[in-house]
């Protein structure tokens, strides 16, 4: 008899009126496919993947339970029966596989992307343009109407259950906090008023569709916001909630307005699931706990010592439909794990895109980018085995081609291998992992150390060369940069993460992108991924919850000792860092401000002299002293064998940057590597 390698996370979960074929939620992700024309077809091949892939649960992304509550003016909603139909399409995609399925009910309340928002309170929010309307009495109990009644909907689909979002600032989040709740009336004041319309909502629910039904209540276990709950007010609302009738509770963590990263890849795996094993000790029914659980491990490690009975991973599915079955052969090693980078995922969400993933561009494109086995097999080189020369050996060889893959260096990788030695980007080394293991896999020849010339091409007999080659750097035009003391003076951004070049205590940067970014952010942090206690200090996370929300006082935030004199510049005169992704970037720039480096925007170069750099800002010039100045600006595509090769009669394909030299882009260059696969 063989043993697994993960017996708590692939064990049965009892419910009692049903079980769960293993502890694994695939968590709730908006897609964007919910509003696309004709979108639920693919939406269901989307979820079919994933249940063909062994996961025992699947929660939809949000659909909301009324008009008002929508995400935006043409977002998802259950509340007509003629919706029925269009929902089916997904549960029975689903239920061909043993995995159930539940549809999440959220009302964004005062989150909403529309002039139609309601809330407790006539509060703003942050991170939405419209002011909510307060919502009277009659509406509260009409919504929680509408919450029952898009459950009888959802059944009649035939889910096996909803999750009702009480998590992440949305509505019944919204409710539950004094933060946004300033009611004076019975839906107000105290926690047993303020959760009152999460438990009539949970018995109206479960009065509506009967006890064989599966309820997930997600609970805001840490509000990360002042004004959030205190730990005692979270356990109160928890027992009320299994009392109502929960099946099941899911962990929220922060509200979307919150200034703690929760999700983002210099988040410690498995950060939050401390909160989780608090709660078990205070409710019975089963709890789940979730962010930043992307390995089979971590998520077989928690389950073991109960901190939770299942584990909810949600963008790891994105990048891997198989990720259960792979656990389940003992074959972790082929996972293809998700790095928490967003690029893809929600930046593609908040952007009204269909999302994807970085390191998988065939989630939520099954219909459309599909590998089919070729019926004429050809001998492909592909030069260049950084993130598109890598993604697409594999596909390539998938369909069947026969792929051989050069590198004038001596490991594969490419800008992978600088983004990996940034603190808070070691997810990179997983996705090394992988595609070594998946070249290995599809019998793709890798020539490492191994240059190759248009001639030597030529004379190899390849029927079409890919080439991968990335980009050089494109020489600044600026005063001194010729000068005999500029040869020690200024270094490129390969020199310093690449080649470990020492860099001296003053440093200007010059380019302040997603690689001037890494740059300071090497030279200035000390990596905590491995030190999840240090890193929730860093972010001011209380594990204690001495106050409400489980931030610590302003006092008792560490001081940041600085190491380096860095200022990080730019031309442009938007704000520094604008330019990063739309739910990480806040993240990068907050930490360049706790390590204290100094941003400048609208500069222009003057000189590079023996003291440091001139420019010019708003008509002033300024010196910023520099021991060194690191250039992460200036590239142009290397496509130095593209004319030779072309000549020669052999069909040449360009993707990554040597199609696009602009900004390095892992996500452009992998999703051009699948597309030309698929058709080559």
């Amino acid at each position: 008899m063989t043993t697994t390698a993960y017996p708590n996370l692939l064990a049965p979960l009892d419910l009692g009126f049903t079980q769960l074929a293993n502890r694994v939620l695939m968590g709730s992700m908006h897609t964007g496919l919910e509003e696309e024309r004709g979108g639920f077809a693919k939406l269901a091949a989307f979820y079919q993947a994933r249940a063909k892939g062994g996961v025992g649960l699947i929660v939809t992304g949000g659909v909301s339970p009324n008009f008002r509550g929508r995400i935006e003016p043409f977002g998802s909603e259950l509340s007509h029966f003629w919706q029925v139909n269009k929902h089916k399409q997904v549960t029975e995609a689903v239920h061909k596989y043993p995995t159930k399925i539940c549809l999440q009910l959220l009302h964004t309340g005062r989150y909403a992307y529309h002039p139609f928002g309601v809330a407790p309170s006539k509060i703003k929010s942050p991170i939405s343009p419209f002011t909510p309307k307060e919502m009277s009495v009659r509406q509260i109990k009409s919504t929680i109407k509408d919450y029952a009644y898009a459950t009888k909907l959802a059944a009649k689909a035939g889910y096996d259950g909803v999750e009702i979002m009480g998590s992440e600032g949305y509505l019944i989040n919204q409710f539950a906090c004094e933060r946004t709740n300033k009611r004076t009336d019975e839906w107000g004041g105290n926690i047993e008023n303020r959760m009152r319309l999460a438990i009539e909502t949970i018995k109206a629910v479960r009065e509506k569709v009967g006890e064989k039904f599966i309820i997930i209540f997600r609970l805001s276990m840490l509000d990360l916001v002042e004004g959030g709950n205190s730990w005692e007010d979270v356990v109160t609302m928890a027992k009320a909630v299994e009392k109502a009738g929960a099946t099941l509770i899911n962990t929220g963590i922060g509200w979307h307005e919150a200034r703690v990263p929760t999700i983002v890849t210099s988040v410690p795996r498995a950060a939050f699931t401390w909160v989780t094993e608090r709660m078990k000790q205070e409710v019975s029914i089963p709890l789940i706990t979730t962010n930043r659980i992307n390995t089979p491990e971590v998520a077989e490690k928690i389950l073991s010592e109960g901190q939770a009975d299942m584990v909810s991973m949600a963008r790891p599915f994105l990048a891997d439909a198989d990720f259960v079955n792979k656990a389940a052969a003992n074959k972790s090693d082929e996972i293809n794990t998700c790095i928490g980078c967003n690029q893809a995922c929600l930046d593609h969400v908040f952007q009204q895109k269909r999302a994807s993933c970085l390191v998988n561009p065939m989630a939520c494109y099954e219909t459309e980018l599909v590998l089919e086995k070729t019926d004429k097999t050809k001998k492909l080189a592909v030069i260049g085995a950084g993130p598109a020369g890598l993604a697409f050996s594999v596909y390539a060889a998938q369909r069947g081609h026969q792929v051989e893959l050069f590198d004038k260096i001596g490991e594969i990788g490419g800008q992978f291998n600088v983004a990996k030695q940034v603190p808070g980007k070691e997810e990179f080394y997983e996705t090394l992992r992988y595609f070594t293991k998946q070249l290995s896999l599809h019998d793709v020849k890798v020539h490492l150390n191994n240059e190759q010339s248009a001639d030597s091409l030529l004379a190899a007999g390849f029927d079409e060369v890919v080439l991968a080659t990335g980009i050089k750097p494109r020489k600044l035009d600026i005063d001194g940069l010729d000068a005999g003391f500029a040869s020690n003076k200024v270094l490129t951004y390969l020199q310093v993460l690449r080649d470990k070049v020492n860099v001296g205590s003053k440093v200007a940067i010059i380019g302040a992108g997603g690689i001037g970014f890494d740059v300071a952010t090497y030279l200035s942090e000390k990596s905590l991924t491995n030190d999840p206690e240090a890193w929730l200090k860093n972010w001011g996370v209380d594990k204690n919850y001495q106050q409400a929300g489980a931030l610590l006082d302003k006092g008792e935030l560490p001081v940041h000792q600085k190491t380096r004199d860095i200022t990080l510049i730019q031309r442009k005169t938007s704000k520094v860092g604008k330019g990063l992704g739309k739910t990480s970037g806040w993240v990068h720039r907050a930490n360049l401000v706790k390590q204290g480096v100094d941003m400048v925007a609208g500069a222009t170069y003057k000189s590079i002299n023996e003291q440091g750099l001139v420019i010019e800002v708003a008509g002033k010039e300024q010196l910023i002293e520099a021991d060194n100045i690191i250039i992460c600006a200036g590239q142009e595509s290397n496509r130095d064998l593209q004319q030779a090769l072309a000549e020669g009669g052999v069909p040449v394909h360009l993707i990554g940057g040597a199609n696009v030299a602009a900004e390095l882009d892992a996500k452009r260059a992998i999703r051009q590597a699948a597309e030309l696969a698929v058709q080559i």
